[in-house]
């Protein structure tokens, strides 16, 4: 199979290979575990907390945990969202997220072209969320997350392509160098 991803926050080169399984994690896998301890204490202490004062990457931890445990209850054969690439099925698809991470900021060095041998998840990124309070409600959320179902005409999806396995570039599409230090 055969992908595009924008390449961020560090640049990779031509003939690179990647592995994304149980062992080898991105940096969401990271980011998520740095917040476990406040995860763990909201879940047990809801009430010490506002909603409204919870640092984004605490939701994002929130969320990404409920995530994880419906993908490996129900859809064990997804790659997990903290062991995976995220890619574009098309080259049009990976340069609008290309100027958007420009857009926002995050350092952005170019568009590779993958070949992927592995599993793939394509969703859909508005059924993401900011983690909430309520663990029950994340796990409800996370589930219409992973069923994937279409949505209503008035909201269009934004696809989401998650890969795993060994994934080698094969060719450096096109340059962007925003944001770069």
């Amino acid at each position: 199979m055969f992908a595009y991803h924008v390449i961020t926050d560090k640049p990779i080169q031509l003939g690179k290979q990647m592995i994304f399984d149980k062992t080898h994690h991105n940096g969401v896998y990271k980011r998520v575990y740095d917040k476990i301890e406040i995860v763990n204490d909201i879940y047990k202490n809801p009430t010490k907390y506002d909603f409204d004062s919870l640092e984004y990457p605490v939701m994002v931890a929130l969320r990404e945990l409920a995530l994880e445990e419906v993908r490996l209850k129900k859809y064990p054969e997804y790659p997990s969202r903290m062991n995976c690439l995220y890619v574009s099925k098309t080259l049009k698809e990976a340069d609008d997220w290309g100027k958007y991470f420009a857009e926002i900021g995050r350092p952005t060095y170019g568009i590779a072209k993958l070949e992927i041998k592995g599993n793939c998840f394509v969703g859909d990124a508005t059924k993401c969320f900011d983690g909430r309070l309520d663990k029950q409600e994340n796990i409800r959320l996370a589930e219409t997350y992973w069923e994937n179902k279409h949505n209503d005409i008035n909201n269009p999806p934004i696809c989401e392509m998650l890969v795993d396995g060994t994934i080698t570039v094969i060719e450096i599409i096109k340059e962007i160098n925003a944001n770069i230090e």
